[in-house]
């Protein structure tokens, strides 16, 4: 390297200097040309000098800021960024005229700055902070001449004690690795990593902004404010987003109830159509509406016109970190995509006395500018305390000062505690992080007179969110969801998808289930059913079969009649007792089987009356009694008919027990074992009733229904009436044998018509009963089916053996009248020849010859 190369790479440097009272004279005519679209080859005319700008002082800082952009491939810089770089370079400069001009605060001792371009790229921006270096790399000259072969007088470069800066924290994290070799302190005003908070691998930097690590736990306690818990993230590749996502993760999981949909990083150099798969890989988890987003503002911007080229404008709902804040270049011409998107910045505040930068518009200060004035003040503060310390009584900068020690400077910025000039403390902890203070803040667009940013809370260690401040879509107030599974409706359980702790299916709890928590099933105990809301369960309703039912009036009518006509045959068989027609009936068994006809229309109201073991008793009692006693005094006559023709048939000796009295007592021995059988039951399950949950239990349990019922079963029910079965099988056998026996003789033939045309009856009875067992309805058709079933059978017995004779008596007295008496000689003669005859005259074609037999008995 030559001496005139030196001189020449000093010579380019942009210098301002002077009192400090137009240091922002000077500055304002310097941004103005900035603001007019030189490119950054203007700042120098040769491509090895740094960018920068120079303002001298007794103790120089450096500053860091993205005056430009990042430059597109191959380009390091690109456009002048206004909010990012020109506003917070101001800031820096503002703040070093005030404490210069400050008698109190380093009085007599003038800060300078040495301030560089990072162009928002760390790579670039490692370059360049060598330059705060060079004092302290000793370098060997000696082989260095002019052309006339005398040593150069190389300039001795100024020493830089520390930096303000940088932005992007993987700057900070590029810059900070040089810097902690030299012990030059770092105070950023921007970066918020969490790695940064490592104290043992970046021991000399310190940032008066929060970590992300806070502005992470603010963000997920926004989050769960809101009521989401399925969200996706998006972060720009380096530190700042990759940490700030990690940290989201991380205090999430631990916090638990909220879920990841899908984590993506933004490419550092994102190739054409990248932000399009991104908005299309977010619609792969479409319920996941939230976006959190750690991105720089250049990405933020194409994220949005991303989702706008989609159509999907208002579908997403983004929460955007502090580098997102309050600013308006990452939403410019997008504001209907970013409507409703919540942000975070640390708590800040408009500084007066800032200049204005742009003559055509009206100044807006960037959200971090307090930052940056803050951030030069900490280190003037420990400047200042450090120089009362080394210096008592000095008015300059002292030996002991000079050179300044960076790690005793170090020690004097983390002890630092003054108000800055956001009114709050500035401070630091063991790691150089400042206290976590937040603004939340929303874009809103509708439905208000200023539309724009506006602060709907605070955190500070905990958040206070004002939710009747937020606004959304269309100025709608209710907070839109972000969920991967809406919450269960009533009676439904969660069944978890594996994996995924945020998402879910909803089953019903069906049938006879209800919720038992929330995410299990449970069978209500057998007398319950669930509710309609199915969160527990309520009594199944108990019902039995009423009077007022259909069910019930049939039968009840039936057996009204049949209890009526019964009567009347008892009453007129009373009245004309002595009568022959009564007498020729058998008077007494006749009595006996109208009892039995009458106990069986009376059962009737037994089975429809409502369960009691009284009620019990008597169905028990009666249910079988009434056809026992019919059934056995129609078995005993046909019985006797038959033994009588028999017997005729061998001799005239008449055969025994054929009296009436003998009659009554084989009738009431038949019925005996009937009233014996009922009162062993008695004895062995004493009646009593029960509420049948299982007959009335369909599908549907709103139609569920116990039954109040005695303890009678299907099968001992029909046990009842097994016997009179019995009966009336035995009895219509006999009337089969006994059909030969001429009808004028005996009751032979009518009783047998009854006892076929019962036998039909209960014959259709049994399928009826029992292919019935599976109905919601089996109790009630059981019931009436039973009860029509014995009236109809009491009916056919009444009718055919009763009605006749009580017609006759009424209607045709003069029939009712004494024959002469024949012996049981005579009768079995005359009955023998009318058989014979009978018999002939089957063999004749016209039945020629006719006997007309004796009609008395």
């Amino acid at each position: 390297m030559t001496s005139q190369h030196h001189t020449s790479s000093l010579c380019h440097h942009r210098r301002i200097s002077g009192a400090p009272g137009q240091h922002v004279g000077s500055l304002v005519h310097v941004m103005w040309i900035l603001m007019m679209g030189f490119t950054p080859e203007t700042w120098a005319s040769s491509e090895t000098q740094p960018h920068s700008i120079k303002i001298e002082g007794d103790i120089t800082l450096g500053g860091l800021f993205p005056v430009h952009s990042r430059g597109p491939a191959g380009v390091p810089c690109g456009e002048i960024k206004k909010e990012k770089g020109i506003h917070r370079m101001e800031a820096m400069l503002y703040a070093l005229d005030q404490i210069n001009s400050d008698p109190d605060l380093l009085p007599n001792i003038t800060l300078g700055a040495r301030i560089l371009d990072t162009c928002s790229r760390d790579t670039y921006a490692l370059e360049q902070s060598l330059t705060f270096v060079q004092a302290l790399i000793q370098k060997d000259n000696s082989d260095v001449r002019c052309s006339n072969g005398e040593p150069p007088i190389i300039p001795k470069p100024e020493r830089v004690v520390g930096v303000i800066g940088a932005s992007a924290s993987s700057v900070s994290i590029m810059v900070a690795n040089v810097l902690r070799l030299f012990a030059i302190p770092q105070i950023s005003y921007a970066s918020t990593a969490p790695e940064l908070s490592d104290n043992n691998r970046y021991d000399f930097f310190s940032r008066v902004v929060p970590p992300d690590s806070f502005q992470a736990q603010a963000m997920v306690d926004i989050v769960k404010a809101m009521g989401w818990n399925y969200v996706s993230t998006l972060a720009s590749e380096g530190n700042y987003g990759e940490s700030g996502v990690d940290a989201f993760i991380q205090i999430s999981r631990e916090a638990g109830g909220l879920c990841i949909a899908q984590s993506i990083k933004i490419p550092r150099e994102p190739r054409p159509g990248e932000f399009d798969k991104i908005i299309k890989r977010l619609m792969e988890t479409s319920n996941a509406r939230g976006v959190i987003i750690f991105a720089n503002e250049d990405d933020i911007k194409r994220v949005l016109e991303a989702a706008k080229r989609a159509n999907l404008t208002g579908h997403f709902l983004f929460v955007g970190s502090d580098s997102w804040g309050a600013k308006n270049s990452p939403i410019l011409n997008l504001e209907d995509v970013a409507e409703g998107a919540v942000t975070i910045l640390p708590k800040r505040a408009s500084i007066e006395g800032e200049e204005r930068i742009s003559r055509d518009s009206v100044y807006e200060q960037e959200g971090k500018v307090q930052f940056v004035i803050d951030a030069v003040y900490a280190m003037a503060h420990a400047l200042h305390s450090m120089h009362i310390d080394l210096c008592p009584g000095s008015m300059g900068v002292c030996d002991k000062m000079d050179p300044v020690d960076g790690r005793m400077l170090l020690s004097y910025i983390r002890a630092v505690n003054f108000n800055g000039s956001a009114g709050t403390g500035v401070m630091f902890n063991e790691n150089g992080d400042a206290p976590g203070r937040y603004d939340i803040f929303q874009y809103q667009l509708s439905n208000t007179t200023n539309p724009g940013y506006k602060i709907i809370g605070q955190w500070t260690n905990h958040l206070r969110l004002n939710a009747e401040d937020m606004q959304w879509s269309a100025g709608d107030k209710l907070v839109p969801d972000s969920v991967c599974s809406f919450p269960c409706e009533s009676g439904e359980r969660k069944r978890m998808v594996k994996g995924v702790p945020c998402c879910w299916h909803c089953e019903l709890c069906d049938g006879y289930q209800y919720l038992l928590d929330e995410f299990n099933c449970d069978m209500c105990p057998f007398d319950m059913r669930p509710t309609p809301n199915r969160t527990g369960c309520r009594p199944t309703p108990i019902i039995k079969l009423e009077w007022s039912s259909p069910w019930a009036i049939i039968p009840v009518f039936l057996a009204v009649l049949g209890i009526l006509a019964t009567s009347g045959v008892i009453i007129t068989f009373i009245r004309f007792n002595d009568t022959p027609i009564v007498r020729a009936s058998g008077r007494e068994l006749s009595y006996v089987l109208l009892t039995g006809i009458f106990l069986i229309y009376l059962i009737t109201f037994l089975m429809i009356a409502e369960p009691s073991t009284v009620v019990c008793a008597f169905r028990r009692l009666f249910l079988g009694l009434g056809m026992c006693i019919s059934y056995s005094a129609m078995l005993t006559k046909t019985n006797r008919i038959y033994r009588i023709f028999e017997q005729g048939k061998k001799s005239v000796t008449p055969p025994k027990f054929i009296s009436p009295t003998s009659q009554l007592i084989i009738t009431f021995i038949l019925i005996s074992v009937q009233l014996l059988g009922i009162f062993i039951w008695f004895g062995v399950v004493p009646p009593h009733t029960n509420v049948d949950f299982d007959e009335l239990r369909p599908p549907n349990p709103e139609y569920a229904r116990g039954i109040l019922k005695c303890d009678m079963s299907d099968l001992s029910l029909i046990g009842c009436l097994s016997y009179s079965m019995v009966l009336m099988v035995t009895c219509t056998v006999y009337a089969i044998k006994s059909r030969g026996v001429p009808e004028t003789f005996n009751e032979a033939k009518p009783i047998g018509f009854t006892m076929y045309t019962t036998c039909i009856i209960w014959l259709a009875f049994v399928p009826i009963f029992f292919g019935t067992s599976q109905s919601t309805e089996k109790m009630f058709i059981q019931t009436t089916t039973l009860t029509v079933s014995m009236s109809l059978s009491a009916t056919v017995s009444l009718g055919m053996l009763y009605i006749p004779k009580v017609y006759v008596i009424i209607f045709h007295p003069e029939q009712n009248v004494q024959k002469r008496k024949r012996s049981f000689k005579a009768v079995v003669q005359a009955a023998t020849v009318s058989t014979h005859l009978s018999q002939k005259s089957s063999e004749k074609h016209n039945g020629e010859t006719k006997v007309e037999p004796d009609r008395s008995q």
